[in-house]
């Protein structure tokens, strides 16, 4: 399969201004991503920006990229032109990786592009199942979107709040008492399903939740599931760049 890896990069975030250019462990988080992607999709990864200030950043440490119009509404919307844009196509799958994942690993992408081998595959994501020892604090993090899962690995529903409710159960026994799904910030399309939710109004669950893939489920298309193991740290804020820190300094052989 010909696979394209966009990693759409924005500078104007609401809540951490210039994130993609913000430096972790000494390089920007932009430049994390990219190196990690890279090595599997050699040729074939883009950073898809509106922005100069990242596509100079990009330059500067060899990457490539796609430069995009300043309208999108989303990462999606942003990898539907880079695709359109992009050389070598056309494509048989379109990787969305966000370009707050620094820590997304190479088994997290063979996943979610196995998926693919699956005629029937037409949107793909990652979830990875909460520990049993996670406290609720961390489980109800609205930053963290949760997802119930069908038995044939489907989703169902995702979700900023914690679903399911466990009716009669302490909060502090939910996680052991049931497997709850994290979303890890990655998805996959096959292209002509890609064109046509860019086609797609905003719908009442996606403004809702402000999640745009319930816009997808609520249109009807099917979103297949991949697990990991692997823990991620997607970077929403400046406490998010705190925590990576610590986590590369706690995990300084793997990294």
């Amino acid at each position: 399969m010909k696979i394209l890896a966009l990693i759409p990069a924005r500078y104007a975030s609401t809540r951490f201004p210039a994130k993609p250019l913000a430096l972790l462990a000494g390089r920007p988080i932009i430049q994390h991503v990219y190196e990690r992607v890279e090595k599997l999709f050699p040729g074939t990864t883009y950073v898809a920006t509106d922005d100069e200030r990242i596509a100079d950043c990009v330059r500067s440490f060899g990457g490539q990229y796609i430069m995009t119009g300043t309208h999108h509404r989303s990462g999606t919307d942003r990898c539907h032109e880079a695709m359109k844009k992009a050389p070598g196509g056309p494509f048989d799958i379109v990787i969305n990786i966000q370009g707050d994942e620094p820590f997304i690993h190479e088994s997290q992408l063979h996943t979610i592009a196995e998926a693919f081998n699956n005629p029937a595959t037409q949107i793909a994501t990652l979830v990875k199942p909460f520990s049993p020892d996670t406290d609720y604090e961390t489980l109800q993090n609205p930053n963290s979107p949760k997802v119930v899962v069908s038995p044939d690995h489907r989703a169902l529903y995702f979700s900023r709040s914690v679903i399911p409710f466990l009716r009669g159960v302490p909060q502090n026994e939910w996680t052991s008492r049931h497997v709850f799904h994290k979303h890890i910030g990655l998805y996959a399309y096959r292209p002509d399903v890609l064109e046509a939710i860019t086609e797609l109004a905003p719908s009442p669950l996606e403004k809702a939740e402000s999640l745009e893939q319930l816009r997808w489920l609520e249109a009807g298309y099917r979103i297949s599931v991949g697990y990991t193991d692997i823990e991620t740290i997607g970077i929403d804020t400046p406490e998010d760049l705190c925590k990576a820190e610590e986590f590369i300094l706690r995990n300084k052989r793997e990294y």
